[in-house]
């Protein structure tokens, strides 16, 4: 069964959504990090299984939430609703520089006379933490270079192996402002950088952490290891559960994060890829691209936070955009943010026991 609140038809328009919070927004404490790590294609219930020990030890431990939902299909539209509080209307995984009529690669489905410009003039949350003076970066792994514009790529570590970076999970990269930065190598950053921030402790306040497709349970076809190829899913899922443990471990030895800062690392997945329509809290049947993505894990773990908590309060990647904007004392809240019914997720971002 969905759960449904339709978005305001203002916030279909287009710009920062100001209307007053729920209480829950005011119950949402003052963060000094958050580390979003965003793995791809699972749905809810990787963590009732065998092949994600790592992640469902994090969720007994800490915190999940039990009805998360993703807001649409593919993969894209996710990303950007993530960062940018709407899917804009793009319903496909095409390049972030494509544009109806478009005859440039990547650009597949630009000769649909609805197809949107994926180039988006409009604020994110990277706008939103800048106006506030506070930093952002978005790690890639196997990003070729600081800063790189290139739509898919091997690894630089493995240049003739099959190309596991793409753009289209980069939802800062679809924004005019992140695409015309002169900052845009310091801001859109590979994992050999990540390593360097962590041993360094110098850290943004916001960490968006996309694993590579070999690394995020996405996987690939063709000539790849058989722990990345994506028919091989119990196997992939186990690589990408390893990998986010030594992510989540490395971040927890941290300078920052065993001191009295308040931290938080989130792991969420862009879409239920079996196909799941569900969804909730900002999402519309009046809009086929923000219509429900299917339920998906959302794990929360905080250094100084509440222990085993179960949320299942409905969730969507707008309710966890909210809560970022809270936690850093943002109250415009970017589109479908601020959509009826989508409300802060303070019983796992909480203080205390």
């Amino acid at each position: 069964m969905r759960l449904k609140w339709l978005a305001p038809a203002a916030l279909l328009a287009g710009t920062l959504a100001a209307a007053p919070g729920p209480p829950q927004d005011s119950a949402i404490p003052r963060y000094d990090h958050i580390f979003l790590i965003i793995e791809e294609n699972q749905g809810g219930s990787l963590l009732a299984g065998p092949n994600a020990p790592a992640l469902t030890k994090f969720a007994n431990t800490y915190g999940r939430a039990t009805k998360y939902y993703a807001v649409t299909h593919p993969s894209e539209p996710n990303y950007v609703a993530l960062v940018g509080g709407a899917t804009y209307r793009i319903f496909d995984d095409d390049a972030y520089y494509c544009k109806q009529g478009d005859k440039r690669p990547y650009c597949n489905l630009a000769w649909l006379p609805f197809f949107p410009n994926h180039t988006i003039d409009a604020p994110n949350i990277g706008t939103q933490l800048e106006a506030a003076g506070l930093s952002w970066k978005e790690y890639l792994e196997s990003l070729p270079e600081p800063g790189s514009l290139v739509v898919t790529a091997a690894d630089p570590k493995d240049p003739r192996g099959p190309p596991v970076y793409a753009s289209k999970h980069s939802g800062f990269l679809n924004f005019t402002d992140v695409q015309q930065s002169a900052q845009r190598d310091q801001k859109i950053v590979d994992f050999d950088q990540l390593n360097a921030d962590l041993r360094a402790a110098k850290l943004p306040n916001l960490a968006v952490i996309i694993p590579n497709l070999c690394n995020d349970m996405h996987g690939v076809q063709g000539n790849a290891p058989s722990d990345c190829l994506d028919s091989n899913t119990a196997v992939l899922i186990r690589r990408g559960d390893a990998h986010a443990k030594v992510l989540v471990d490395a971040i927890m030895l941290t300078k920052t994060w065993i001191s009295h800062d308040r931290d938080a690392i989130v792991i969420t997945f862009d879409e239920d890829e079996d196909g799941g329509k569900e969804g909730c809290c900002g999402i519309s049947d009046l809009d086929p691209t923000n219509s429900g993505g299917g339920r998906v894990p959302l794990i929360v773990i905080t250094n100084h936070g509440p222990r085993g908590v179960v949320d299942s309060t409905p969730y969507s990647h707008y309710s966890l955009l909210r809560t970022i904007e809270d936690a850093f004392g943002i109250s415009s809240y970017l589109r479908h943010a601020g959509a009826r019914g989508v409300v802060p997720m303070a019983g796992l971002f909480k203080d205390g026991p």
